[in-house]
C-alpha cells in the first residue's frame, strides 16, 4: 500500500478536478445543476459494489434495533449477524475530529445530561432551519467527548437496548475504519460501510467542512477508490458533488420526502424538490456525478391515508434506466414503523409481519435496503432469493 501522499497526488493527479470543483460548488459550494465532465458510471462502472450480494441488506447505524445506534457494539453485532454492509453517520467535534453519530445534537443518545461539568454547555441552535435545544458535538473536543458513554435513543420502543447504556464511548470514524480493518482481515473478507456526511452545509459554515477529513481517511486507509469497500452517502447533493471531486469512492445521493428540498438547495435557491429529483431528467443530473440514490421507501412504495402500502412507483425503474441503483431507507420490525397493512396487534412496539414488509419491497427490484434488524433483512433476503 502506498503512503497516504501518494494517494493524495493520485487524486490531484489532472486538473479536471480542480476545474469541475469551481464549475460544479461554486465559492460557496452551492449546487448550480451543472454535469459532471463525465457521467459518473465511466468512471465508477466495474466499481466492487458489483460483488455484493442482491439485494444487498444494509445494517442502519449498526444492529440498531438490539444494541445502542453508532457504537462498536452496535456494529460488531450487525457484523456477526452477517450484514453485508454497515452504516456510520458523521458529524464533527470542535477540534475537527469526525466522530459516528446520527445527529450532532447527542442528548437523547449520550449520558451528557447526567455530566455536571458540561451543564453550561447547553444551548439552543438552528440546525438546517429546525431549532433544537441540547448538547452538541461541535461544542465538545475529542478528549471530551470521549468522557460520555453512549445509550439507547429510543428506550420507550426498544426498552430492551438500554441493558447496555453507558458500555460503549461514541468512536471516531477512524475507529471504525481500524476496527473494519481487522475484522476484515480476521475474517478474509471486506467489511463493507456506507457512510453519511450529516448537515454538511452547516458545517461548513462553522468552519468545520466535513468531505475534507473524510476523504484524508478514506485515502489513509485505502477506502478512496472506485472499487474500495464503502460508499458514501448524503441528503445534501452538492456534499456528493464535494466529494466526487476528492475521491473515487462509490456516491450515493439520500432523497427524503417527495415535497422536501435538501439543505443546501434551500441555502442556494434552488427551487428543486425531491419530486424534481426523482424525475428521469433529475435522475440523470444525480447520475452525472454519483452512483446510486437512497429513497425513503414511501417513494418507492407509497402509503395510503390509512398507513397501507399502495402501487410502487416507477422510480426503481426510472433510477435503474439512469445507470443508479437504489438504497431505500429504512425497514425495521416494529408495527410502528411497518406499513399498516403488516402490523400485527395493536402494541406499537410489537413486531410485526417484518417478513412479509421486506419481501414486498424487495420484490420492487431495489438493490439494497436499510433496515435496524439485519438477521431479519438477511433471512427475508433468503426467502426471496430462494422463491
Amino acid at each position: 500500500m502506498g503512503t497516504q501522499e501518494s494517494y493524495e497526488q493520485q487524486d490531484r493527479g489532472t486538473g479536471r478536478r480542480a476545474l469541475l470543483g469551481a464549475a460544479v460548488l461554486g465559492a460557496g459550494g452551492a449546487v448550480l445543476g451543472l454535469p459532471g465532465a463525465a457521467r459518473a458510471d465511466e468512471r465508477h462502472s466495474g466499481g466492487g459494489y458489483d460483488s455484493l450480494p442482491t439485494p444487498t441488506v444494509i445494517a442502519h447505524r449498526g444492529a440498531s434495533g438490539y444494541r445502542p445506534e453508532h457504537t462498536l457494539g452496535s456494529y460488531q453485532l450487525a457484523l456477526d449477524m452477517g450484514a453485508h454492509v454497515i452504516e456510520q453517520d458523521l458529524v464533527p467535534t470542535k477540534d475537527g475530529h469526525l466522530v459516528c453519530r446520527h445527529e450532532n445534537d447527542i442528548t437523547g443518545t449520550t449520558d451528557v445530561a447526567a455530566h455536571p461539568e458540561f451543564a453550561d454547555r447547553k444551548t439552543t441552535k438552528v440546525v438546517d432551519g429546525a431549532s433544537f435545544t441540547g448538547w452538541f458535538t461541535e461544542d465538545f473536543t475529542l478528549a471530551e467527548l470521549k468522557t460520555l458513554r453512549a445509550k439507547e435513543r429510543i428506550p420507550g420502543t426498544r426498552q430492551e437496548n438500554t441493558l447496555y447504556d453507558g458500555r460503549w464511548e461514541v468512536p471516531t470514524f477512524e475507529e471504525v475504519l481500524r476496527w473494519a480493518d481487522r475484522e476484515g482481515r480476521k475474517r478474509g473478507k471486506q467489511v463493507w460501510l456506507h457512510v453519511e456526511t450529516k448537515h454538511p452545509t452547516y458545517f461548513r459554515k462553522l468552519g468545520l467542512g466535513l468531505e475534507e477529513p473524510l476523504a484524508k481517511l478514506l485515502r489513509k486507509y485505502g477506502r478512496h477508490r472506485k472499487s474500495s469497500p464503502v460508499f458514501l452517502q448524503s441528503f445534501e447533493p452538492s456534499s456528493i458533488q464535494r466529494l466526487n471531486l476528492l475521491v473515487d469512492s462509490p456516491l450515493v445521493v439520500l432523497l427524503s420526502s417527495a415535497g422536501s428540498r435538501p439543505w443546501d438547495f434551500v441555502e442556494a435557491g434552488d427551487p428543486r424538490t425531491v419530486a424534481d429529483l426523482i424525475k428521469p431528467e433529475g435522475l440523470d443530473w444525480i447520475a452525472s456525478y454519483a452512483q446510486g440514490i437512497g429513497p425513503t421507501l414511501d417513494l418507492v412504495i407509497p402509503r395510503d391515508a390509512s398507513g397501507n402500502l399502495t402501487t410502487p412507483t416507477t422510480l426503481v425503474d426510472d433510477a435503474h434506466d439512469a445507470g443508479l441503483i437504489l438504497h431505500p431507507y429504512t425497514m425495521r420490525n416494529e408495527n410502528s414503523f411497518l406499513p399498516a397493512n403488516f402490523r400485527k396487534g395493536t402494541d406499537p412496539v410489537a413486531y410485526g409481519d417484518a417478513f412479509g414488509a421486506f419481501r414486498t419491497y424487495f420484490a420492487t427490484g431495489i438493490d439494497g435496503i436499510f433496515t435496524d434488524n439485519p438477521d431479519t433483512g438477511l433471512l427475508a433476503r433468503e426467502d426471496f432469493v430462494n422463491g
